[in-house]
């Protein structure tokens, strides 16, 4: 997963309140139950040292956010009296998290995000579509695409000198509504990153959208004659088709990682391998992505400096680059800090997935160890 969103935790300084708690309205009593959440929370961060406004500011976004349908958590992280990020969690983690330190506890909500994959689904009909989908950060797209070609919309029945005629115009205007469907669909799923359209509604109207769009996006679309665009139509089955191909696509893009790890192991048994290796490669911006067993029991520490590239396994090589005041931090913390900073990404595996020294290794982005970071 691309940690983009962690872009504003890693470039600010800290230290951080760090807070995921069940924020869910499914009740009658939600708010009431949030609030109580809240100040057992907010009493947590207190006695690990909290400031006065960082608090307040996480209360209000706890307290006033947007609620989102269906059960969730909220993930928020406030410094020096401002939320930089806060976060619904539709997967439900193992606990809550109420910290206080150097660098936010931001492994918790990674769990619970999972591997993320940028989609776009259409609902096509012979006048136009409506739109849903999300971005690799998460960032929800809904809306409609109308045509702008009204008439004629039927054919005509059979018979008549001017049958043929009717019927031409009509496959006409289905066939630019499409077009201009076909041309707002592939811009917005470009614009989006997206790694797939799934295709849905009535089936001549789907396939004159197919056959619109780019060649880009030919080789990239999940046609489904699930779901319809009509009022009261159930949304059930669709969102199942929907859930079934982006799941299919992040446990492509965990695959895809883990092969490429094990050739980069086949030509350097070394290389990226274990939590050492992968430090070292951080510090150069070395790492394409960092595959890291998920377990958020872990005990293992590193240490850090003001800056993400200030990342080390002792003090005294951190000291040795020139970090004055080394901190000891959980070690998931300055792998994300780090990864966010240098644009790198985070894949979570299983140890049977891939057999990890120390449950951390790193896909490289070049091989020359020597090389420095600038």
């Amino acid at each position: 997963m691309h940690l983009s969103m962690l872009r504003p935790l890693a470039e600010r300084p800290g230290p951080w309140a760090s807070v995921l708690l069940d924020a869910s309205h499914e009740s009658e009593n939600a708010t009431k139950a949030i609030e109580l959440r809240w100040r057992a929370a907010r009493e947590e961060l207190s006695d690990q040292g909290a400031d006065t406004a960082t608090l307040d500011a996480l209360e209000n976004v706890v307290l006033n956010h947007d609620p989102v349908p269906g059960q969730y958590w909220l993930a928020a992280f406030a410094s020096h009296g401002e939320v930089a990020l806060s976060v619904p969690i539709l997967a439900t983690p193992l606990d809550h998290v109420a910290t206080f330190g150097p660098l936010p506890h931001a492994m918790p909500m990674i769990s619970g995000y999972g591997e993320q994959v940028a989609w776009l689904r259409i609902v096509v009909n012979r006048v136009g579509a409506d739109f849903e989908g999300a971005t690799v950060g998460g960032v929800a797209r809904r809306g409609q695409i109308n045509g702008h070609n009204l008439y004629p919309l039927h054919r005509a029945k059979a018979g008549g000198w001017s049958y043929s005629h009717h019927w031409r115009a009509t496959q006409m205007t289905w066939q630019r509504n499409a077009q201009e469907i076909a041309e707002a669909v592939a811009q917005m799923a470009s614009d989006m990153a997206a790694e797939a359209i799934i295709v849905a509604g009535e089936a001549q109207a789907r396939r004159l959208l197919i056959g619109q769009l780019p060649e880009w996006w030919q080789k990239r679309y999940i046609e489904t004659d699930v779901g319809v665009r009509a009022p009261g139509a159930d949304p059930d089955p669709l969102d199942d088709v929907t859930l079934q191909a982006v799941a299919a696509l992040a446990a492509q893009h965990v695959s895809e990682v883990i092969d490429a790890f094990k050739t980069q192991r086949g030509r350097d048994a070394a290389a990226g391998v274990g939590l050492a290796a992968t430090v070292s490669a951080l510090q150069r911006a070395q790492v394409d992505t960092v595959l890291l067993v998920n377990d958020l029991s872990s005990t293992a520490k590193l240490w850090v400096g003001e800056t993400p590239s200030e990342i080390a396994m002792t003090a005294e090589e951190l000291r040795e680059m020139g970090t004055q005041n080394p901190i000891q931090v959980r070690a998931d913390a300055a792998l994300l800090r780090a990864l966010a900073a240098t644009d790198a990404d985070l894949v979570l595996v299983s140890p049977d997935e891939v057999d990890l020294d120390s449950g951390v290794g790193a896909l490289l982005r070049y091989a020359d160890a020597s090389t420095r970071r600038r």
